[in-house]
């Protein structure tokens, strides 16, 4: 099985702060994605450099692609960058981790996520997405869906309608499965119509987290589950520290967590999806597919940022062959 991934080709720049005054300071609610042009992203570069600082390949569906190379499928990721040193730094890190990258690009600045590490490992992202947006629907050909079986879409792709619904037409035409994680909780609220089309016409597989199932529904967890689940095949809402619930044919299953201690949960959602794709390409049971995505997010709620070191990937590994064998 091959995947290829469409998503904000982004450079994460991740700081912990020791004080939530700052994102009151900068208007950042906690938790939230927020859109920032390139005057704010300066901003919050300026407020964030008393802290020490890391830098990513970042972007959901890049974290997830990264996490489904790592377990070793082949992959691909379809984004727009610029033509500068973040673009190659992006590009670096994809070819690293044995992904075929499709990068268009412009003069413009790469786009960069400002990701803000609360003391309890919440992250609150200031985003810029400069080249990332400039990727369009004329980029989107059929023949980039040729050999994969699945396509892999973030949410924030809703910000143009015109080049997601393109991408998931040629896919669908194709023969390729979809599976859609919806990113994040404001930009449900905003785009709810836009997501009820897509899901209910396209989407095989979809992901969201507690509250994006709320703001999607208006409904607590099991009730959110239920209401997501006439839309698609396949849900999964994934509830933090209290696991994951997965919807399928009449079917709920309850997937519990493992222990972890919290440093950074940037890329939690993202390595969770990479889990559970995994096992459900290779023909796992759900419940398995669902507690490889539960180890995933477990390990790299534990780092700063949503990558994982080749020792860790190597501990997985080994843990992936007792859950296949439940």
């Amino acid at each position: 099985m091959k995947i290829i991934g469409l998503g904000n080709a982004l450079v994460d720049i991740l700081t912990r702060i020791d004080d939530e005054h700052i994102l009151n300071v900068l208007q950042l609610p906690k938790g939230s994605m927020q859109l920032v042009d390139e005057k704010k992203s300066a901003q919050v570069q300026g407020a964030m450099a008393s802290f020490t600082q890391q830098r990513a390949s970042g972007g959901s569906a890049s974290n997830t692609i990264h996490g489904l190379a790592r377990l070793g499928l082949e992959t691909a990721f379809i984004g727009h960058v610029g033509q500068d040193e973040t673009a190659a730094f992006f590009e670096r890190d994809m070819q690293q981790a044995g992904i075929n990258p499709i990068l268009f690009n412009s003069p413009t600045a790469s786009g960069i996520a400002h990701a803000i590490i609360s003391p309890d490992g919440e992250r609150t992202f200031a985003t810029y997405l400069g080249a990332a947006i400039e990727l369009e629907a004329k980029h989107i050909q059929p023949e980039l869906f040729d050999g994969y079986d699945m396509l892999y879409v973030e949410g924030y792709m809703v910000q143009n309608e015109e080049l997601l619904l393109k991408a998931m037409q040629l896919a669908k035409n194709a023969g390729l499965q979809i599976a859609i994680d919806l990113a994040s909780y404001n930009v449900v609220e905003s785009n709810k119509d836009l997501l009820h089309h897509v899901i209910e016409t396209y989407v095989d597989i979809l992901f969201a987290n507690e509250e994006e199932a709320r703001a999607f529904t208006g409904a607590e967890p099991e009730a959110a589950l239920n209401a997501l689940s006439s839309l698609c095949n396949l849900c999964v809402v994934k509830l933090g520290a209290a696991g994951s619930l997965i919807h399928t044919t009449n079917t709920v299953h309850r997937i519990g967590v493992f222990d972890a201690t919290v440093v950074d949960t940037t890329g939690a959602g993202d390595l969770f999806a990479a889990g559970f794709l995994y096992g459900y390409v290779k023909g796992w049971p759900l419940t398995a597919a669902g507690q490889l995505g539960a180890l995933l997010s477990a390990r790299v709620i534990e780092v700063i940022g949503p990558k994982l070191s080749d020792q860790q990937w190597k501990d997985i590994r080994e843990h992936m062959k007792r859950i296949e064998k439940q």
